[in-house]
């Protein structure tokens, strides 16, 4: 019988197998569809910054100074999600905080959009989804277990 391969990449590996540390193990697919909600958010984040500092700069803003500052702080923003995702997807267990607290914020983003109305009512509703999936799809045994988080996991 063969034991079944970890799901976790070892976070000190020797010098010689550095292809090995860049590919991910085998993940469940829970964790996975965790990294890939994380990294569309974002994505998301980052694809709204680049609008508002196009339109800050090549555009005709009510105050081009405004829309540049939000369109750097989205993109200073969306680095915490795409990172967690990026973590999550490798299987680090430093990924899970970063993500959940993304999770965390997005939810009062989604209830502003959803009191908003109109066509942000659809946003909100989406956004609110993919929190509560991800928020969801992380504590799940299955994705703690994974990443080596658990009662009789030692700090690593």
């Amino acid at each position: 019988m063969s034991k079944k391969p970890s799901p976790r990449t070892p976070a000190a590996s020797p010098a010689g197998s550095a292809a090995a540390a860049a590919e991910p193990a085998t993940l469940p697919r829970r964790l996975t569809a965790a990294a890939a909600l994380t990294a569309l958010e974002g994505l998301a984040l980052a694809g709204l910054g680049v609008y508002m500092l196009f339109v800050g700069i090549a555009g005709h803003p009510d105050s081009p100074q405004q829309a540049e500052t939000g369109g750097v702080t989205l993109l200073a923003l969306a680095a915490l999600p795409l990172i967690a995702a990026r973590g999550l997807r490798l299987g680090r267990r430093w990924s899970r905080g970063p993500a959940l607290i993304t999770q965390l914020m997005a939810l009062p983003v989604a209830w502003t959009l959803w009191t908003t109305g109109g066509a942000m009512t659809i946003a909100a509703v989406a956004l609110a989804l993919a929190a509560v999936a991800v928020a969801a799809l992380l504590v799940n045994p299955t994705a703690t277990e994974a990443l080596g988080i658990g009662p009789g996991d030692q700090a690593r």
